[in-house]
C-alpha cells in the first residue's frame, strides 16, 4: 500500500459488507477443531499491514482456535456479542459482551475461545504480525513455525504432516 493520501471512503468500512471466511490452515485432523469459526478480515481492506484486525464469529459448539500461545505476537480480543468461554492453563473464564482479554507474546499460557452457549459469539480480534515466531499448541501434536510471515505447521517432533484423513 502506498503512502498516498487516502480518502475517507478508503479509511472506513462496514464489516457487514465484507466476505466472511471459514476454514483453517491447520492440517488434518486439527482443521476440524475450528469448523465453527468464521472471520471477517478488516485489516486488508483498510490498508493495515502491521497488525491484523478481524471480527470472529463462533457458532455454538465451536472454538476460535486450538489452544495456543505465541512467542512473538501479542493478541487482544473484545467480546462484541454473546458469551465466550476463555480456556487457559488455569481453567475456564466466562467472557460476556463488553469484556476483553489480552495475551502478551512469550507468555506460555495457551488460550482459546469456546462457544458453549446456544447463540453465536462475535469477537473483535487484534494481533501484531511478526515475520518470525513460533506458535505452541499444548494440547495437540502440532507446532507452527512462522517464517517470513507464513505459517509452517509441523508435528512437535519437527516432522511434516502427511495425508491423514
Amino acid at each position: 500500500m502506498s503512502n498516498a493520501k487516502r480518502t475517507a471512503a478508503e479509511l472506513t468500512v462496514d464489516p457487514k459488507l465484507l466476505p466472511e471466511e471459514s476454514g483453517s490452515p491447520y492440517p488434518k485432523p486439527y482443521d476440524a477443531l475450528v469448523a465453527g469459526r468464521h472471520r471477517t478480515r478488516l485489516s486488508p481492506v483498510l490498508g493495515l499491514s502491521s497488525y491484523g484486525v478481524n471480527i470472529v464469529r463462533i457458532e455454538p459448539g465451536g472454538q476460535s482456535s486450538a489452544r495456543h500461545w505465541h512467542s512473538e505476537q501479542d493478541e487482544f480480543v473484545y467480546i462484541l456479542e454473546g458469551e465466550a468461554t476463555l480456556v487457559t492453563d488455569e481453567g475456564e473464564t466466562l467472557l460476556s459482551s463488553g469484556m476483553a482479554a489480552g495475551f502478551p507474546a512469550g507468555n506460555p499460557n495457551g488460550h482459546t475461545l469456546a462457544n458453549r452457549s446456544d447463540n453465536d459469539v462475535l469477537a473483535l480480534e487484534v494481533g501484531d504480525r511478526p515475520r518470525i515466531e513460533d506458535v505452541t499448541y499444548p494440547d495437540i501434536d502440532m507446532a507452527n513455525a512462522v517464517r517470513d510471515g507464513k505459517p509452517h505447521f509441523l508435528r512437535k517432533d519437527g516432522s511434516p504432516f502427511g495425508g491423514e484423513d
